[in-house]
């Protein structure tokens, strides 16, 4: 831990100060949205099927976040059924996860701070003005160091996917307020090659360093799950981490891989199959249908959640960088 100043910011750190980089473009040089506006998903003219984009579902209702995007904007505050989040996204290790945006009892806004830490976004909370670890969870500098974020479900997925699955969601539209051109991705063929824009503190070679993972963090345990490992169809896996049962729902083609606990509240531990008809992507063998937010769509247990995991995809060097240790399921 360091005091001082650490581009433009002043106080303790929780991570090396010294590898605290500037990302370029100052604090809200990368502007959040604010306001955010949605349009229907049959007036979507924008999106190409293989387009990615982040779901969140809270209480009946389902919001899509295209990454052309956030590409743009990394930070989306927002409202999502009784929930009041943050739709936080870095382009640079390709994460996304939605925060709670109550912090001490008290709403606040996120906004990109412009500074990074292993390559990862730093959001700053406009209540206290404190830096924040996107991938680490945590506060890291500011009057909340040390504290936790509280994260939200998301899942993505392609948008030839969702637009099938969730035809009567709400989709955040090129109405951002800003002036970007939104068909133009804006790091070149990052996402396509191995180089980094920043280095990062451990660097893991076992894996291509883009490939796409979901990193599940446990209580002891962190372990990644390829996506490319999974069929093009759906598939269902059963995993155990740290005692806890898990299932996964994921597809290759599709772009989807969601992990959350197989126990229920009350003790029962499900075993599920593959199921694709509806919104459905697996079935119970209890005669339930599930989908990729983790709902009972039907059967005995309609309405039922499975509990979330704490989990996201990421780039597989970005879960090198933050989770020493980390597994890599089947090797």
């Amino acid at each position: 831990m360091k005091d001082g100043e650490v581009n433009g910011t002043n106080g303790e750190w929780s991570v090396p100060s010294e590898e605290v980089l500037s990302g370029g473009p100052g604090k809200d040089g990368i502007p959040s949205i604010d306001n955010p506006i949605f349009i229907n998903v049959s007036e979507v003219d924008f999106l190409s099927d293989d387009d990615l984009l982040i779901g969140v579902y809270d209480d009946g209702e389902f919001k899509a976040y295209p990454h052309p995007i956030l590409d743009w904007h990394e930070i989306v505050n927002d409202e999502v059924g009784t929930e009041k989040i943050a739709l936080t996204y870095c382009p640079l290790t390709g994460t996304a996860i939605a925060w709670d945006r109550i912090l001490g009892g008290e709403e606040t806004t996120f906004g990109v701070s412009g500074l990074l830490y292993n390559s990862n976004l730093i959001p700053y909370d406009r209540k206290s003005d404190s830096n924040w670890s996107q991938m680490g969870l945590d506060c890291i500098n500011g009057e909340r160091i040390g504290q936790t974020i509280r994260t939200l479900p998301i899942v993505e997925m392609a948008w030839s996917t969702w637009k099938v699955m969730y035809p009567d969601a709400k989709v955040l539209s090129l109405d951002t307020g800003f002036s970007r051109d939104y068909a133009v991705y804006p790091y070149g063929d990052y996402k396509t090659s191995d180089r980094l824009l920043f280095g990062v503190d451990d660097f893991d070679s076992r894996l291509d360093s883009k490939e796409r993972v979901l990193g599940v963090i446990g209580s002891q345990t962190t372990r990644a799950y390829r996506l490319n490992s999974f069929n093009d169809g759906v598939e269902v896996l059963a995993d155990d981490l740290d005692g806890i049962p898990l299932i996964l729902f994921g597809s290759a083609d599709r772009n989807f891989l969601v992990a959350y606990e197989a126990r229920l509240d009350d003790g029962t531990i499900l075993e599920f199959t593959t199921n694709t008809v509806g919104q459905a992507v697996a079935e119970d063998n209890e005669g339930n249908k599930w989908d990729v937010f983790g709902r009972a769509t039907s059967g005995p247990r309609t309405g039922t959640q499975l509990k979330a995991t704490s989990s996201f995809i990421g780039y597989w060097f970005s879960w090198g960088a933050f989770y020493e240790g980390l597994e890599i399921y089947g090797m």
